[in-house]
């Protein structure tokens, strides 16, 4: 399973590429709002060069003619630039123009199986199932994964099941137990997932029986 950051935080992007986990990201106009971006395409292009892997970037028109020309626009940037359209009809004919042109599509703002399975015959390269915002209006989020992994073994279909909206690890665990292809979360949730308080409970016991020997911490090798 693959491991995005959903963020259009260059900083972030930085650190979990440096720390090895990092193989994508989503961006969305939200997240680069809640930067303050004005550079746009000075950000997405930076995103792109610090990204090992796909970097999701969103149409914001609504349109047909108006996707298609935003999205060519977004995979000039990059060779990793992967066009983000929302579950629409318009989205749906846009991405099956893009599919045509060889542009690949990350499908977003999925809620239900049946609009994961159109973006799929319509042939998106991703499906984006948010699962956090159906868990807070009462639903389980990780429910419709399940689902659309089902359909998609079913017909054998090779559109990749992303994760998105998640929230916290389990959402994580869940998603590497049904078998999704990719998750994508924010920094926060990234730095939570390798942590465990009994490792940390270990390493302290370690380190205290080590300076029991050497005082001085030193490793004598």
């Amino acid at each position: 399973m693959q491991i995005f950051l959903d963020t259009a935080n260059i900083e972030e992007i930085r650190q979990g590429v440096d720390w090895g986990l990092v193989d994508g990201v989503t961006t969305n106009p939200s997240l680069m709002g809640k930067e303050k971006v004005k550079d746009f395409p000075a950000v997405v292009r930076s995103i792109l060069k610090i990204t090992p892997g796909p970097v999701s970037i969103e149409v914001v028109a609504e349109d047909h003619e108006g996707m298609m020309k935003q999205a060519e626009k977004i995979a000039s940037l990059g060779d990793n630039a992967v066009v983000k359209i929302p579950m629409t009809l318009e989205g749906l004919k846009t991405i099956k123009k893009l599919r045509e042109r060889k542009i690949p599509v990350n499908c977003t703002l999925i809620f239900s199986p049946i609009q994961a399975l159109f973006a799929a015959k319509s042939g998106a390269s991703y499906v984006s199932p948010f699962v956090g915002r159906l868990d807070d209006i009462g639903e389980d989020g990780m429910y419709l994964i399940e689902q659309i992994k089902t359909i998609f073994t079913n017909y054998d279909i090779s559109t990749k099941i992303l994760v998105a909206s998640i929230r916290n690890p389990i959402h994580v665990v869940r998603s590497a137990l049904i078998g999704a292809d990719v998750v994508t979360m924010p920094f926060e949730v990234l730095k939570k997932l390798p942590q465990h308080p009994k490792t940390d409970e270990g390493l302290l016991k370690f380190m205290d029986d080590w300076k029991k020997i050497f005082p001085d911490g030193g490793f004598p090798l």
